[in-house]
């Protein structure tokens, strides 16, 4: 472990980025390319009754078309969360049954992307519909017990501790609400993209991806070929916030295409495509109980939810595993339920249950301090936890109240007026400021890290990671640069890509939490095979002096308490992350967040001038990327407080506003100024370098500061996302 902050040095991608020379799979036109379309279902549920391709078969440059009567064969990929590798279990085009709408039925394949798009256009399906159901409410809903399905235990388990219900009823204070959260999804910039390329029988797979393994797998699993025989590069994702985390169910079809035809095949996913068979952050409804004494300590907790899952995957939920450890309260339950829908399965979108789960919870604590007649911030902190509330483990640390403090500090709290419509901006705005707090568990993967070191100074670290923007690369750097004195412009990190090191699924933060001290482990193993050699002034000249023209070392690590065999499933592409629980203490990230809002009187417009959000994340390696990490989570926070649903029409299921003109986003002028600070003590006890992840609890929080901000400056309370002007109407 350092003591000593690191630097605010450069991205190490930065340039690339802003000339665009960083290249992604779409961005592929090599001479015989060919290109292929989706032609989709238009039903919400049903059967294929006949297909007629022969209109597509007849625009010029088509050269195959493929339905589930040519691809039976193709093998199901396995869900993520159930020993799979796929979002989701059905492979589509394998089967005449229809699960949702957007469903793909038909692949075209052209020599142009115009021809391949014709084609599919020209498609004609013969659909059967069943009856189906798009919605939380629906009265003939189908509603899964989680803790009675076969997802792992505890895993995903009901979360209990005391005797809530007893301790409720017995509360002198009681507030109970319902939440509503809607639908969303994400857009990375880089759309669902693959080629896909034979060549003497290997298959080699260009896929921005967080999961470059379980594509590798994934398709030899369902192509029925060695994993040996295929390659995945992934040098960098474009993006992926969740979406990219396992095996999409259009790269089987790029490869079995290519394998057809004996030519590359490119098959670039259309915006409207990936809101319709893509992962998503699933609807949500929340039922909060919250009791506390007339000091205003709490003391139970109940939190019930309902969440939207597929018809043929049970997507699990773990929203109570944020709302029962945001507070030292002894007396908890916490009880999910999955309701089945017409849709592809559901997943990970950013802060995929903490956003909900902070936004019901952190929402009825603001209620409670108005009940009290106390300060937010005070009453936030008289409730800090000192020990995980439900194992009674020890935090690995926790400095939330060091975020309150210095997050009321920066944005001036204490000037703030406790009484809804109290302040007033010269132009007649209602001014709102609100508080809330966030965590997110601090996970950690098992990793092989693989460190070169050339007699000319070079340094080569290949380590189980990808490159998503949130700058891997650029922390793995400023590590070699601090222990070996390599500068940043002699370093080369290889993540993403299969055919060095195991490429473990990248998500839940976990990413630098993982390849960090994996990268810290192999310098100390390459220091201590330097002291066998020469002295020198550095690393280079040593390996010079004993007429070395490299030193090479390979180290693995896995997190505190994993058994040696979690290697194995690091090995075979499956995910094996684990925490918030350790085996001696539990250990999440935490934020704080300030935000002011200005409401126009009249028309009710909210627009959120100022945001002040403190972070622990532990040793702060990158502070550049660390900040962008955290400003961009409050942009996203914004987003789904008052702009992002995903819209449906329960008579033809689907989603109407699948597009960036419609799915409405913050742009440039909702933004105005973001602080944002770190608490930067490191974690020693999760790690040697005492890192922690940031980019998800970036986000969790925002929405509540938002709607508690809203609340002082209009007195409304609201109790779903997102906030729209006729809410305060």
């Amino acid at each position: 472990m350092s003591d000593t902050a690191y630097p605010d040095a450069p991205r190490a991608d930065a340039r690339d980025k802003v000339r665009g020379a960083l290249r992604y799979a779409a961005d592929d036109a090599r001479p015989g390319m060919a290109h292929a379309a989706l032609a989709v279902a238009t039903v919400a549920r049903g059967t294929v009754r006949r297909i007629d391709a022969a209109a597509a078969r007849a625009v010029p440059g088509v050269r195959l078309v493929l339905t589930h009567e040519d691809l039976g064969g193709l093998k199901p990929p396995g869900f993520l969360m159930g020993g799979g590798y796929g979002f989701q279990s059905i492979q589509p085009l394998t089967s005449p049954q229809v699960a949702y709408r957007g469903q793909p039925v038909a692949l075209v394949v052209a020599d142009s992307p115009e021809a391949a798009a014709e084609g599919a256009r020209l498609v004609r399906a013969d659909l059967a519909a069943e009856p189906h159901q798009v919605t939380l409410d629906a009265p003939e809903a189908d509603i899964v017990a989680q803790a009675d399905s076969p997802l792992p235990k505890p895993m995903f388990a009901d979360v209990t501790a005391g005797d809530a219900a007893a301790a409720f009823a017995g509360a002198a204070i009681r507030i109970e609400a319902e939440f509503r959260h809607p639908a969303q999804h994400q857009s990375p910039i880089e759309m669902l993209s693959t080629v896909a390329e034979w060549r003497d029988g290997h298959l080699t797979v260009q896929e921005g991806t967080q999961n470059a393994e379980a594509i590798r797998h994934g398709l030899a699993r369902q192509l029925e070929v060695d994993p040996a025989r295929i390659t995945v590069l992934s040098p960098s994702a474009g993006g992926g916030f969740g979406l990219k985390n396992s095996l999409q169910a259009h790269t089987v079809l790029a490869a079995e295409a290519a394998r057809r035809l004996g030519r590359p095949v490119k098959l670039v996913v259309s915006r409207a495509q990936v809101f319709h068979g893509g992962s998503f952050r699933p609807a949500s409804r929340h039922r909060i109980r919250l009791g506390a004494d007339a000091e205003g300590r709490m003391t139970a907790l109940v939190h019930e939810t309902d969440s939207q899952t597929s018809r043929h995957d049970l997507f699990p939920t773990q929203y109570t595993e944020l709302s029962s450890r945001l507070y030292g309260i002894g007396n908890f339950h916490g009880r999910e339920r999955l309701v089945r829908t017409d849709v592809q399965t559901p997943g990970y979108m950013r802060a995929p249950y903490e956003h909900p789960a902070a936004f019901a919870v952190e929402s009825c604590v603001d209620e409670l301090a108005y009940r009290l007649g106390r300060d937010p911030v005070a009453l936030r902190l008289a409730n800090d936890a000192t020990a995980d509330p439900i194992t009674g483990r020890p935090y690995s640390s926790r400095h939330l109240a060091e975020c309150l403090r210095r997050g009321a500090a920066r944005f001036g709290w204490d000037r703030r007026s406790m009484a809804p419509g109290s302040m007033r901006a010269a132009d007649g705005d209602l001014i709102g400021w609100g508080v809330a707090i966030g965590a997110y568990k601090a996970a950690t993967a098992p990793a092989v890290a693989k460190l070169r070191l050339a007699g000319n100074g070079a340094a080569v670290l290949s380590v189980g990671g990808h490159e998503m923007g949130q700058g891997m690369r650029t922390a793995i750097a400023a590590v070699l640069q601090r222990r070996l004195g390599v500068p940043p412009e002699r370093i080369t990190v290889e993540i993403g890509s299969t055919g060095g090191t195991p490429q473990h699924l990248t998500a839940g933060s976990w990413g630098t939490a993982t390849v960090v001290p994996a990268a810290d482990a192999a310098c100390d193993a390459l220091l201590r095979a330097l002291d066998a050699l020469p002295a020198g002034r550095t690393p280079a000249d040593r390996l010079r002096a004993a007429g070395r023209p490299f030193l090479e070392v390979e180290v693995s690590r896995r997190a505190p308490g994993q058994p040696e065999a979690v290697m194995g499933r690091l090995a075979t592409g499956l995910p094996a992350a684990t925490g918030p629980a350790y085996p001696e203490f539990v250990s999440f990230s935490h934020v704080a967040h300030f935000v002011e809002v200005r409401v126009e009187p009249t028309t009710r417009r909210i627009r959120v001038p100022r945001v002040v959000s403190v972070a622990d994340c532990g040793r702060v390696i990158s502070p550049r990327t660390a900040a962008s990490q955290l400003r961009g989570g409050v942009v996203w926070g914004i987003g789904a407080a008052l702009r992002e649903a995903s819209e449906v029409d329960p008579r033809y299921g689907g989603f109407l506003n699948a597009d960036l003109a419609e799915y409405v986003l913050p742009v440039n002028a909702d933004i105005g100024t973001i602080e944002v600070d770190f608490v930067d003590a490191p974690d020693p006890r999760l790690n040697g370098p005492g890192v922690k992840g940031l980019g998800e609890v970036a986000m969790v929080g925002v929405a509540p500061a938002i709607a508690n901000a809203v609340h002082h400056a209009t007195g409304r309370r609201l109790r779903s996302l997102p906030i729209r002007v006729e809410d305060l109407l």
